[in-house]
């Protein structure tokens, strides 16, 4: 189950409900913006991946 912590939650909640549906479907653990940053990053590089196959 995915975890945001309040110091980031104003930051996710500006995502799209996509983006929001997206990372807490992977699990994660986001304690701060860094974590939230990461995360975006992995989903932008898959999304990639796929569009080059």
């Amino acid at each position: 189950m995915s975890y945001v912590a309040p110091a980031v939650r104003d930051k996710f909640e500006t995502l799209s409900v996509e983006l929001k549906d997206a990372i807490l479907a992977r699990n994660v653990e986001i304690n701060t913006i860094h974590d939230l940053i990461n995360v975006l990053d992995a989903i932008v590089k898959e999304a990639e991946q796929e569009e080059d196959q």
